[in-house]
C-alpha cells in the first residue's frame, strides 16, 4: 500500500493578513499550523499505515518555513516528505497549484505507484475545496470528496468503500484504486506519537523541489503567471446593525405578521 498526502501550511485563523498591493495572503511573521482537514488525511493516512503496512508520501508546496508542516507530518507516521518551495510559485491560485501538485505526484509515481491519494477537504485560509477535485483531474483518477470514514479498502481486489458527507445526508461509495479522497474532520483523529516518532521527526529534512529540479515544469503555469484568478478589491466587510426583534408575547401574532409583510414589501421581496 503507497498513500500520498497533500499538505498545506495555512495561517493561524486569528492572524490571517491580507497584502493590499498583490491581494495574496501575508505568511511571514504569522504563526503557522497545519491545515486542519489536512490533518485528519495525516491521521488517517496514519491508521492505514499501522494496519496495512503503507508507505506514507507527505507533500507540501510552500516557502523554506513549510519545512515545519512537513516535520510535524514524520510525528503522523510519513517516511518520505518533500517540499515544493522556489518564488516561481509564489501568488499561485488552485489552477497553478494543482498544475504543480499533479506533475509531482506523477514524478513520483515513475518511481511507486500510488493506491491512495490523501487531499483534505479544503484549506481554512481559502476555503475553496478545489485543489484536490483539480488534481484528480489531471491524474485521470476517481475522486470521492467530503470523505469522513473509511468502512473498508481491500487490497487483493483493490477496492475502497467510504462514507461521504452531503447536504442530503451520508453516502456510501466504492470505488477502485488509485482513487483520491478529500478528507473531512471526522475521518481521523491524530494518532498518539511515540517518543521514537518526535525523534526521528526532529532529525527529519525534507526533499526540496524547485521549479526545474527534478520535475521539469512549464513556467507560464506556475505562481501568479500560471494564475488567471485576479483579485479585484480586498476590504473589510461593514458590519451590520442588528434588525427589529419583535415579541410575539407582547405585541400579538397579527401585529408581528403584519410588520413581516410590510417590511418584506418594503424589501421588494413581495
Amino acid at each position: 500500500m503507497n498513500i500520498l498526502v497533500s499538505i498545506k501550511q495555512v495561517p493561524d485563523t486569528t492572524n490571517i493578513r491580507i497584502n493590499p498591493e498583490t491581494g495574496t495572503l501575508v505568511r511571514e511573521g504569522v504563526p503557522s499550523i497545519i491545515n486542519p482537514y489536512d490533518a485528519s488525511a495525516l491521521a488517517l493516512a496514519s491508521k492505514l499505515k499501522r494496519r496495512y503496512g503503507a508507505k506514507i508520501t507527505v507533500i507540501t508546496m510552500g516557502p523554506p518555513q513549510a519545512e515545519a508542516a512537513l516535520k510535524e507530518a514524520v510525528e503522523y507516521g510519513a517516511d518520505r516528505i518533500i517540499l515544493l518551495s522556489d518564488r516561481k510559485f509564489a501568488g499561485a491560485d488552485t489552477l497553478a497549484t494543482s498544475y504543480t501538485l499533479a506533475e509531482t505526484i506523477k514524478y513520483l509515481a515513475g518511481e511507486a505507484p500510488f493506491d491512495l491519494l490523501l487531499f483534505g477537504k479544503q484549506a481554512i485560509d481559502g476555503d475553496t475545496a478545489q485543489v484536490g477535485p483539480g488534481v484528480a483531474r489531471r491524474l485521470g483518477v476517481p475522486l470521492i470528496t467530503y470523505v469522513v470514514k473509511v468502512e473498508k479498502l481491500d487490497t487483493e481486489t483493490r477496492e475502497i468503500v467510504v462514507h461521504r458527507k452531503t447536504e442530503r445526508g451520508i453516502e456510501i461509495l466504492k470505488a477502485p484504486l488509485p482513487v483520491l479522497i478529500t478528507c473531512d474532520r471526522e475521518v481521523g483523529e491524530p494518532p498518539f506519537s511515540p517518543l521514537s516518532e518526535l525523534i526521528r521527526a526532529a532529525k527529519s529534512k525534507p526533499e526540496v523541489f524547485s521549479a526545474e529540479n527534478p520535475v521539469p515544469l512549464e513556467r507560464a503555469k506556475l505562481g501568479l503567471k500560471g494564475s488567471p484568478t485576479r483579485v479585484h478589491r480586498v476590504f473589510t466587510p461593514e458590519l451590520k446593525s442588528p434588525g427589529e426583534r419583535i415579541f410575539v408575547s407582547e405585541a400579538g401574532v397579527s401585529t408581528v405578521v403584519e410588520k413581516i409583510i410590510t417590511a418584506l414589501k418594503e424589501k421588494g421581496v413581495l
